[in-house]
């Protein structure tokens, strides 16, 4: 593995007209020290010229930090630099409790480690676990994805501890997510897998803020989780359920869900296809999501990840729920082998300019509407 400062592979040298960073959100608490908490840490880059009115937020997932974007582990550019190099500003974030967002125990409880097997399982080998029916196809990482190659031990020097909470990582990014907005204006919101999550409420609470989302992966699917055991029997419900059908945090659905009126959901019988989960969704007469409707939103799903048997879940019930989108499956473009870290993967650049082309027209259509 090779870290060429010299490299031109990228083409010429970056021309960055600003750089910094701010923290978003959060207050000073009463805990032991006093500390502030809440807040996600976002470094921020402006290429000159810049040519796109909105900047993009990249937000990583679960037991990640913003390093997903700003490189791969054998060294090169990620999809920060991509889309500086197409003139885009790029807002880099850490999640609350991650990274340079300070974690604090006192204040956050408990926190999940990094887990060795599970990177392998779902990130970096998954073709060698075979744990969902598409794990064979992947082919994409570098190098060898396991201990021992050089590639792996950079990916998983990057892994970090999280807030063991997983409503409370919702509830904590989405506000933090929502300050940065306010903060730097209109923007595009870019996630990840668990961050994913975050993007429905945020969305929510400041439809006017948002010019587009991209969601790679996005957590899901809907209401349940799913554990994978392998062949023949792949899939089963986790619990438990996502009490937004979406999430945690509460969205804003019409008609408004109460105590006495909850959302009600239900299991398809048969999954669309074979190696598909079978996916839940509201019972009719379902809701609608009115502040997401208006929203350009492309998901994401590469051909071998974990997510290529439910994300059409996530799909059918953002459309159940009246919300326009964009489903793109890599493998449909031609873009074969993916899992689910596709942005270090070796083909990341091919994946960057498929959610590049789908802005341009995207933002394009939505200014003119």
């Amino acid at each position: 593995m090779a870290h060429d400062l010299d490299s031109n592979d990228a083409g010429p040298p970056l021309s960055i007209g600003r750089q910094g960073y701010l923290f978003a959100g959060g207050t000073i608490r009463d805990e032991p020290g006093r500390p502030m908490a809440g807040q996600l840490y976002a470094e921020f880059q402006i290429p000159h010229p810049l040519r796109h009115p909105f900047p993009i937020i990249m937000v990583h997932g679960g037991g990640q930090t913003g390093t997903n974007f700003t490189g791969t582990p054998d060294g090169r550019e990620g999809w920060a630099q991509f889309f500086l190099r197409r003139g885009y500003a790029v807002y880099v974030a850490d999640q609350v409790g991650r990274g340079r967002a300070a974690y604090w125990p006192d204040v956050y409880g408990a926190s999940s480690p990094a887990r060795h097997d599970p990177v392998l399982q779902r990130f970096t080998a998954p073709a060698t676990f075979k744990l969902w029916p598409q794990a064979h196809l992947h082919t994409q990482f570098p190098g060898t994805g396991l201990p021992g190659d050089p590639v792996f031990e950079q990916f998983y020097a990057s892994q970090v501890p999280a807030i063991a909470s997983f409503a409370e990582q919702q509830r904590l990014n989405t506000a933090a997510l929502v300050a940065l907005l306010d903060k730097i204006g209109p923007a595009i919101l870019l996630t990840h897998s668990q961050s994913g999550t975050f993007q429905w409420p945020v969305a929510d609470a400041r439809p006017h803020l948002i010019k587009a989302l991209v969601a790679v992966e996005p957590n899901g699917p809907p209401v349940h989780d799913v554990e994978f055991h392998g062949a023949p029997d792949y899939f089963s419900d986790a619990e438990p359920t996502k009490p937004s059908g979406l999430g945690h945090v509460p969205l804003a659905y019409s008609p408004p869900v109460t105590d006495d009126s909850p959302l009600r959901f239900e299991r398809q019988a048969r999954p669309d296809a074979p190696g598909l989960v079978p996916c839940w969704r509201q019972k009719e007469p379902a809701r609608t999501l009115p502040n997401l409707q208006h929203i350009p939103l492309l998901i994401l799903t590469a051909e071998a990840s974990y997510h290529a048997p439910y994300d059409h879940c996530t799909s059918q019930y953002l459309e159940q729920a009246g919300v326009r989108h964009t489903f793109v499956r890599l493998a449909d473009r031609g873009i074969r082998g993916n899992g689910h870290m596709m942005m270090l993967e070796k083909n990341n650049q091919e994946i960057a300019a498929v959610i590049a082309d789908w802005l341009e027209n995207a933002l394009a259509s939505s200014a003119a509407r």
